[in-house]
């Protein structure tokens, strides 16, 4: 692993950051970009080896790609994480914030338990460039297929975009507040709190009315990402649409389910990192992770809002194209 440059550390990590959001799978390029590159990066950067090191740097990168959802969704993880202490402590699952907390552990629980017992098969069979160039192109049709499929039930009717959901001004508040009678500060503390003016707030409240047994089926579909080609934050979005979720709150649902997951792979593999596998690369880790970080905080915010108005065909389109010049290149060259 001494052989990883920093070219190779900075190119990969942004790579990671962006496309574990985008719906085009980070592991899937991941193997394809050295191959398609060769010559020294397809020496040094395979995922397939039974103990690999570069496996562990990209896994590694996932911390700083949790860190950067976090960052971004902390105000609703600070309600998810307080509706699940409420929970527990007074025996209860009734407010939206409980019901959240809780429909995210139980949506995580079924990959969490098949990436323990089916990564490694997984990754050392299929982790090589033409099974994940077909399985790119397997998730263009899965997304493709996802639009044509798309159920638009009640959930869907009520989160799709329109004026009606555009947040309303801090200042229009304060100032309806003060005609009123009220104190403005008063006011205003309390439209953060309030669905109708934090689309934010709104779409979690959505999320919380979801079946239990309907969100652990949305969340299960996660356990295909095994597979190098196949999108997790797509796949998690095109069960939710097929479910009538709208795309603003199945991409939202997703991000929110990918966080646990992928800073739990992350800092299952932080050891090797600090092992022999990762002697002599500390640099070329944090190069990566710096990388992977500032890509994934950049993707969420700019995917947040191109999901409230866009569709996964685009994304859909690149796959399939990607997917089937690299097979076409990986075997005729």
């Amino acid at each position: 692993m001494s052989h990883l440059t920093y070219a190779e550390a900075i190119v990969v990590g942004l790579f990671q950051g962006v496309t574990e959001l985008f719906p085009v799978s980070s592991l899937g390029h991941s193997v394809l970009i050295p191959a398609l590159i060769g010559g020294s990066w397809a020496r040094d950067l395979s995922v397939s080896a039974p103990e690999s090191p570069y496996l562990a740097f990209i896994v590694g990168l996932h911390v700083a790609t949790a860190a950067a959802l976090l960052a971004y969704f902390w105000r609703d993880w600070l309600r998810i994480i307080g509706g699940f202490l409420t929970s527990v402590r007074d025996r209860q699952v009734k407010t939206p914030d409980q019901r959240l907390a809780w429909i995210l552990i139980l949506a995580t629980i079924p990959v969490g338990v098949s990436g323990l017992a089916l990564e490694h098969l997984f990754r050392t069979v299929l982790g090589k460039p033409i099974p994940a160039a077909i399985f790119l192109t397997v998730n263009g049709l899965i997304l493709y297929g996802g639009e044509r499929l798309r159920r638009r039930g009640p959930a869907a009717a009520n989160a799709e975009p329109g004026p009606s959901r555009a947040p309303v001004r801090a200042g229009r508040h304060a100032a309806t507040a003060a005609m009123d009678g009220a104190d403005p500060p008063t006011a205003l503390s309390a439209t953060r709190s309030d669905p109708a003016s934090d689309p934010d707030l709104a779409s979690d409240r959505r999320l919380a009315r979801l079946r239990f047994g309907e969100a652990t089926l949305i969340g299960s579909a996660q356990i295909l990402a095994l597979l190098p080609g196949i999108s997790r934050s797509g796949v998690t979005m095109v069960a939710g649409l097929v479910r009538g979720l709208s795309h603003e709150d199945a991409a939202r649902f997703s991000f929110l389910l990918a966080t646990p997951v992928i800073l739990a792979a992350g800092v299952l593999k932080i050891p090797d990192l600090t092992g022999p596998l990762g002697a002599g690369i500390a640099g070329q880790v944090l190069a990566g992770s710096l990388c992977s970080g500032i890509g994934a905080y950049l993707s969420v915010r700019y995917l947040v809002r191109y999901f409230q108005t866009r569709t996964l065909t685009p994304c859909a389109i690149y796959c399939t194209v990607a997917g089937l010049a690299s097979l076409a290149y990986l075997t005729l060259r």
